[in-house]
């Protein structure tokens, strides 16, 4: 067999872990780096990494690199590959792109662009069809990775994510991913601890992934083995007598390791989450290998029979805002019920807030960083002795929160009334509320600053996504982008920067439900509001608030202030006015960058058609990149206008024509009668509208098949309509549009800064 440079992936602070695993695994030449870990082998060695790797997101086989320095660098390195040497022209395929520091390429949706055609190009000139795309189960998944200037173009044997085992019920959410509960364990001693028959526990099992990960290390069980698709299954190249040989092996090594588990142990307060595991536990094949009960933590202690084992689990991190006190009393329960009964265990947990781990009352080992998802934890290792026990200054902790309620009572006499949809509130956040320490000594309340806690809970997640984003928006040029979106529920507020000649901070206030005292809700904004300026470095007044209600269908048209003041920030090269004061929205809609970037990317020498307008942002996007004419479409002359003002900042003469028109009366006229033909169509229309035209209102689910079809009539041969809503339930009507070709690219264009909430909005991009 040949052999191959090979990559595997893994979350931030697992390579060590990922290292260790792939020696054991009997691999040679190992390299680790920033989330992964590069290595050679054959395909024996990378099928078996993909197998038996516990804590491996994917497994790339390296095909190419080459220089980019251009997009069509690009394009000429992967046609530099024979394509048919992996897939056939019928076959399907994948492409996942990212890059890093690169001035060629820094729109990822187009990175990934330019590689598929590149393929499709090939494939088509040689054999006059082409693979389709597949994004769930392609017979490939090409992945790309360019840093600065370096491209490195490989396959993933994987095809999905590592972690993914097969066990789990996809449609629940899961508090932590598969390799991370591996990784806890295997860093917590399990494995040697297995081997001599000590019991595992997790008190708070939820829907039993830990268990499940450690019963399969204790049992020799491959982690890959319940799964039914790998990304190297449809390659042409595939050994699939060598992947039977190995899957064989493991069956083998499985059926002997289950017969050797140790006591394997789950409880949860929650009869759902017991149903759930024991679900789980059933898919995995581990019914009778692994008991869970309903259980209170203060009941979580082992029978007389279970031999001392390790105690591990994820406990509530007290991210919630108003649950600070429950989850201290919760984590000062915990270390009770380990000092009461479980002397000569070893215990593990992962926390992301080191104070409530000071609760336990145990001193532990040196933390470990670990990452759930993006949220820095730390892994907290105990050896349950009594030489450990201390007692935490718990009382003053108490007085601390106590004293900061009291505070924040004292707040309330400075709020003003915050419920006007577009006032900008200010908040006067200078006055000292401190209450002094008592000169008790060190047992007396620590000094309460005038934060109220739930603010400063809020202030820390909204540094934690500013630093989460930062690398992003330095390396793709981003200076408008949403930093926070009701992350955390009592703090309903999505919040956007602009950067222009000086920082606006757009502040929109999700309406609170009428069974929230609206008192509270004025104190937590207020809270909020002194928060941003401080985090983000702004004055006061550069902060904007309006409370977001739900529309009717003209609200998007109407003032809500007359301020006029404008301000010019960039996007994407291109000059844009936002207003903050007078319009419900500014202008922007920010979720919609990448498909901007899309059309301006492809406009050059083409006719653009931007229909329902609003302020023609994509115009601008289309026009900079070189269209040879654009037309803009939207019933509000003042939108007309600012439309002709941002076109105007950035180019004053061509062919670009505005109408001021209801989009579906104008669209219905011009597919009877076309009076142009447009290469490129831009059709965001909104959830509901009315029309004359219509007898009935205009609903996006009942009349998107008509809207489109007038929208395809308007194509030129070969152009490309690119059609968008916001609407949540929305379903497009494939059988209705079958005679078209429609690909769904919501996901491409959910840039960054939104994939919290990856419903913003959904796309498609239609061809004849």
């Amino acid at each position: 067999m040949p052999t191959y440079q090979l990559f595997a992936t893994t979350p931030k602070a697992m390579e060590s872990i990922l290292t260790d695993e792939l020696r054991a695994l009997g691999v040679n030449n190992i390299k680790a780096t920033l989330a992964g870990v590069a290595f050679q082998g054959d395909l024996e060695t990378a099928y078996r990494t993909c197998l038996w790797s516990r804590t491996a997101n994917r497994i790339l086989l390296v095909l190419s690199s080459f220089e980019v320095k251009t997009q069509e660098d690009l394009y000429n390195g992967v046609q530099k590959i024979d394509w048919f040497e992996h897939i056939n022209p019928d076959d399907s395929f994948a492409v996942s792109f990212s890059a890093k520091n690169s001035e060629a390429i820094n729109n990822t949706h187009f990175g990934a662009l330019k590689v598929k055609d590149a393929i499709v190009d090939q494939m088509r000139e040689k054999f006059q069809t082409r693979p389709s795309i597949n994004t769930e189960q392609p017979n490939i998944r090409i992945n790309v990775y360019l840093n600065g200037e370096n491209a490195q173009l490989s396959l993933d044997l994987s095809g999905e994510s590592l972690h993914r085992r097969g066990y789990r019920d996809v449609s629940i959410k899961a508090p932590m991913k598969e390799n991370l509960a591996a990784a806890m364990l295997l860093r917590s001693g399990w494995p040697q601890i297995a081997k001599q028959q000590g019991s595992l526990i997790d008190p708070m099992c939820g829907s039993g992934t830990l268990l499940l990960e450690g019963a399969m290390i204790a049992a020799d069980y491959a982690p890959g083995l319940l799964r039914d698709y790998f990304g190297f299954t449809g390659w042409k190249k595939h050994d699939a007598e060598c992947w039977k040989k190995l899957h064989a092996e493991a069956e083998q090594r499985k059926k002997i390791g289950m017969e050797k588990l140790p006591v394997i142990v789950g409880f949860d307060q929650n009869r759902h989450t017991i149903n759930t595991a024991l679900a789980h536990i059933a898919n995995a094949g581990l019914q009778n290998k692994i008991h869970v009960e309903r259980r209170d933590i203060e009941d979580a202690e082992p029978a007389e029979s279970w031999k001392p084992g390790l105690l591990i689990c994820n406990p509530p991190y007290g991210e919630r805002l108003g649950d600070e006190q429950e989850t201290a009393k919760l984590y000062k329960k915990f270390g009770e019920t380990l000092k009461a009964h479980f002397i000569g265990w070893k215990a593990a947990m992962i926390i992301s807030n080191p104070e409530l781990g000071f609760r336990l009352g145990i001193r532990s080992q040196k933390p470990i960083t670990l990452f759930n998802g993006a949220l820095e934890c730390k892994l907290l290792r105990m050896d349950i002795e009594e030489r450990n026990f201390f007692i935490p200054k718990a009382r003053s902790q108490e007085e601390r929160i106590t004293q900061a309620l009291e505070t924040s009572k004292m707040q309330e006499q400075r709020i003003a009334d915050t419920t006007e949809s577009c006032a900008a509130l200010q908040i006067e956040a200078t006055t000292d509320l401190s209450v002094k320490p008592s000169p008790e000594g060190e047992d007396a309340p620590f000094l309460i600053k005038s934060r109220e806690l739930g603010a400063e809970m809020f202030g820390n997640r909204l540094k934690k996504n500013l630093k989460k984003l930062s690398n992003w928006v330095k390396q793709n040029r981003i200076t408008c982008y949403r930093v926070y979106d009701a992350d955390l529920p009592e703090y309903a507020v999505a919040i956007d920067i602009y950067r222009g000649d000086q920082t606006w901070v757009n502040v929109q206030e999700y309406e609170p439900p009428k069974s929230i005292d609206q008192h509270k809700a004025d104190q937590r904004l207020a809270g909020l509001l002194a928060e941003i300026p401080r985090v983000l470095g702004v004055d006061s007044d550069q902060v904007f608030l309006k409370i977001r209600r739900k529309q009717k269908s003209t609200d998007q048209y109407e003032k809500h202030g007359d301020q006029g003041r404008f301000h010019i920030i960039e996007e994407g090269g291109c000059k844009l006015l936002v207003n903050f004061e007078d319009y419900l929205d500014t202008g922007l809609f920010l979720d919609h960058r990448p498909i901007r970037m899309m059309i301006q990317q492809q406009a050059k020498d083409k006719s653009f058609l931007n229909l329902f307008a609003y302020t023609g942002s994509a115009t601008v996007h289309a026009a900079m990149g070189g269209a040879k004419s654009t037309t803009t479409v939207d019933m509000s002359n003042t939108y007309i206008n600012w439309a002709k003002k941002n076109l105007a900042l950035n180019i004053t003469q061509g062919d670009h024509d505005f109408i001021q028109a209801d989009c579906l009366e104008w669209l219905a006229a011009e597919a009877e009668q076309p009076s142009k033909h447009y290469d490129l169509i831009f059709l965001d229309p909104p959830t509901f509208s009315n029309s004359k035209r219509m007898d009935e209102v205009f609903d996006i689910q009942n009349d998107h098949v008509q809207l489109i079809n007038n929208a395809i009539s308007l194509l030129s041969p070969g152009g490309v309509l690119y059609f968008s809503t916001n609407f949540r339930r929305f379903k497009i009507d494939k059988q209705a549009l079958s005679d078209l070709i429609v690909e769904d690219i919501s996901a491409a264009t959910i840039p960054e800064d939104f994939v919290r909430n990856p419903k913003i909005h959904y796309c498609w991009r239609i061809k004849e």
